[in-house]
């Protein structure tokens, strides 16, 4: 049995290394979960020692099949328990994250079956995050690029929000950025904020930090641009 904070790790080394090539450093981990290094490299040591992860010294840690199949179920688990409460039980989307995070450790595996089904096979969370088939397989966590690698002038599709900061999301709802909203870039200024213009034609200013959260494609690649159902 692994403990909760076990498949946290897992599930935090995943998402990390998902958008790179490169091992997934201590200190990111750290960052991410909000303990020391020392700490985060403790927790690293005892799961390599378990299989479920190869720890190249002074370069980081990577999953090993075993260790991917683990983080894999919890971010299933993770992204269907957002979509039942944003979908089921009305939940903001501001608020399912930290709730899903306190659930997905304890469901039962029939459980995640009925979610799912009740659902409807769902392949995006509320946020725009992919969620995993029933057969684990891994799902891209590196799609789409951020907002503040675009220009002005570029029109993009809103995909996916970072939703691990609940401010940032109620920024970001009551300004009408949510997934599927269509943008133009109409101002990237020198001062670290980014102007885009709403289908409304309603310009939103977002400092850079958010940009940074808020992955989008090209609309002229093909983004769905279907309007976003999510409330504010």
């Amino acid at each position: 049995m692994l403990s909760a904070k076990m498949e946290d790790y897992l599930k935090t080394i995943y998402e990390l290394q998902g958008r790179s090539d490169d091992p997934v450093s201590t200190s990111s981990v750290a960052e991410r979960l909000g303990v020391t290094a020392p700490t985060a490299t403790s927790m690293i040591e005892t799961l390599a020692e378990r299989g479920l992860v190869e720890r190249e010294k002074y370069k980081g840690a990577r999953l090993t099949r075993e260790g991917e199949t683990v983080a894999i179920e919890v971010v299933r688990h993770h992204r269907l328990l957002e979509t039942y409460l944003a979908e089921q039980l009305g939940y903001d989307w501001t608020e399912v994250h930290d709730e899903a995070d306190r659930l997905e450790h304890h469901i039962s595996e029939e459980f995640e079956r009925r979610v799912d089904e009740k659902l409807g096979e769902p392949e995006v969370d509320p946020h725009g995050d992919p969620i995993p088939n029933d057969r684990l397989e891994p799902v891209d966590e590196s799609s789409g690029e951020t907002l503040s690698e675009h220009a002005e002038g570029d029109e993009v599709v809103v995909e996916r929000v970072r939703d691990r900061d609940a401010e940032e999301l109620a920024y970001l709802s009551e300004a009408g950025v949510t997934p599927g909203t269509r943008l133009v870039v109409e101002e990237v200024a020198p001062i670290d904020m980014i102007t885009v213009c709403l289908p409304d034609g309603e310009p939103v200013s977002l400092p850079g930090e958010i940009a940074e959260a808020i992955r989008v494609s090209s609309a002229e690649a093909g983004g769905s641009g279907e309007p976003s159902e999510v409330e504010g």
